[in-house]
């Protein structure tokens, strides 16, 4: 298989995602953000890197966004969302993080591949997507890959970040979208 025929199944296997996705889900975490005094995000490994992308894409549209573990991150409180991306929805650190949301009175939401998980049970508010992983266990979606590891969940949580980001952004123009971004856009670089 050359180059172009694996990125050719790389987006067949997200299509076949995004298909599989809850629209009642999508929309129940976009109005948990919208009402959120503030947004948390968490995750471990490549899974933090793409929640750590939406977070940003937040804060460009003026949310109040915090990534776990930064050290300029507040506590979080009533009123508040924790929104953890965990393909396996049980990473010991990410399912600590879900008790101490829980007992400071935030709401959760979980972005897995695994909605019946330690951290799932917890969560006020679940994005499941049936992606493949290496972790797949009975229960989980056991659609084939051509990638490695969890990459088909990690570039979903991406792509499903920039789509809330993009249905909440929708109330303006895109090119007004755009001049808002770019006044929250990093200017030190």
């Amino acid at each position: 298989m050359d180059i172009k025929e694996i990125l050719k199944s790389i987006n067949n296997e997200l299509e076949s995602c995004m298909e599989s996705l809850d629209e009642g889900q999508l929309q129940e975490l976009k109005l948990r953000i919208r009402e959120a005094k503030s947004i948390f995000v968490a995750g471990a490994g490549r899974s933090l890197l793409m929640i750590r992308g939406f977070a940003m894409r937040l804060m460009h549209l003026g949310f109040s966004v915090y990534v776990v573990g930064e050290t300029t991150t507040p506590a979080i409180g009533p009123g508040d969302l924790l929104i953890i991306a965990s393909g396996s929805g049980s990473t010991g650190s990410l399912t600590v993080m879900a008790e101490k949301c829980k007992k400071a009175g935030a709401d959760l939401a979980l972005i897995t591949t695994i909605p019946d998980s330690v951290i799932g049970r917890k969560a006020d508010c679940i994005v499941h997507i049936d992606a493949p992983t290496t972790k797949n266990v009975a229960g989980v979606s056991h659609k084939k890959t051509v990638q490695l590891g969890a990459n088909t969940f990690e570039q979903s949580v991406l792509l499903v970040g920039d789509a809330i980001v993009i249905d909440i952004s929708s109330e303006h123009s895109l090119e007004k979208s755009n001049e808002l971004l770019m006044k929250k856009h990093a200017n030190l670089e």
